[in-house]
């Protein structure tokens, strides 16, 4: 089997979210989609699920989080160039989120920019120039 990983996030209002996803190049999964979660695949080894707060909330047993006040981890998701990480950063503030949550990144070889989806999750669109990156001391090839 190959390795995958699925992006489990609680979610407020599931339709906005959704929409969001879709609107930053995922895919709906209407398999594994119904009133309470939406599959949104990203990539043939990544999906989010996106999860309705009750719903996600009967996986754990913590209190679940609320991203709009903290921040649990970042998720990067890597793009072709430069114009791409414009465009998804663009696309997320379209679809209800929020985009430069930070100062963009810009060293030249690596270029970052944070934004939010509607529930305040907190996402990195990175383009790097992997040959640059691999002639910098201190960066493995």
């Amino acid at each position: 089997m190959t390795k995958m990983i699925f992006v489990n996030l609680p979610v407020t209002n599931l339709t906005a979210a959704t929409r969001f996803y879709e609107a930053i190049g995922c895919k709906k999964n209407e398999q594994f989609s119904d009133e309470q979660a939406a599959s949104m695949v990203w990539s043939d080894t990544i999906t989010f699920q996106l999860l309705t707060r009750e719903y996600f909330a009967t996986f754990t047993s913590k209190k679940v989080a609320d991203a709009h006040g903290a921040c649990q981890m970042l998720l990067a998701l890597t793009r072709d160039t430069r114009q791409e990480v414009d465009a998804i950063s663009e696309a997320a503030a379209a679809a209800g989120g929020r985009a430069d949550v930070r100062e963009r990144m810009d060293m030249g070889w690596l270029y970052n920019r944070a934004f939010e989806d509607t529930d305040g999750h907190v996402f990195e669109a990175v383009w790097m120039d992997m040959k640059a990156a691999s002639e910098m001391e201190g960066i493995s090839k």
